[in-house]
């Protein structure tokens, strides 16, 4: 399976939100388990720095948490051709869109997000945290 992973589910794991810290730790675990193929957008990594570093007021753990998920997931580049894309997109939220334009360029299975809503009309499959976890745990299923 390969997933790209929006910012909100990395974002629990590595600041420990409740209620979802437990699925996203999971699915972390699972990327560094080969359980998954894990993907994040270039944009992603620079919001993840942003946010982490805002809420803890550490550089250092703001760049821990940039270089943990490089050491684990591949990057999907957004260039002028994703960019576009999203534009040309019916999603309202624009960053949504990029995500959706990254996925689908390189190729991917699905996004893993917690604001499935907000992926409305995807031309690639969104999954939430709990459902992908489920598929992880009872590929059966």
């Amino acid at each position: 399976m390969r997933i790209l992973f929006d910012t909100n589910i990395l974002l629990d794991a590595i600041l420990r939100r409740e209620p979802f810290t437990a699925d996203a730790a999971f699915l972390i675990r699972a990327v560094g388990a080969d359980q998954i193929k894990g993907f994040v957008s270039a944009t992603t990594l620079t919001d993840i720095y942003y946010v982490v570093r805002r809420q803890t007021k550490s550089v250092e753990m703001a760049m821990n948490a940039v270089t943990d998920i490089l050491d684990i997931m591949e990057v999907c580049t957004v260039d002028r051709h994703v960019l576009e894309q999203a534009i040309l997109s019916n999603q309202s939220d624009f960053e949504d869109a990029v995500q959706i334009a990254c996925a689908i360029a390189f190729g991917l299975d699905a996004i893993v997000t917690r604001d499935v809503a907000g992926f409305t009309d995807s031309a690639i499959q969104v999954l939430s945290p709990d459902v992908l976890r489920n598929q992880v745990e009872d590929p059966q299923s």
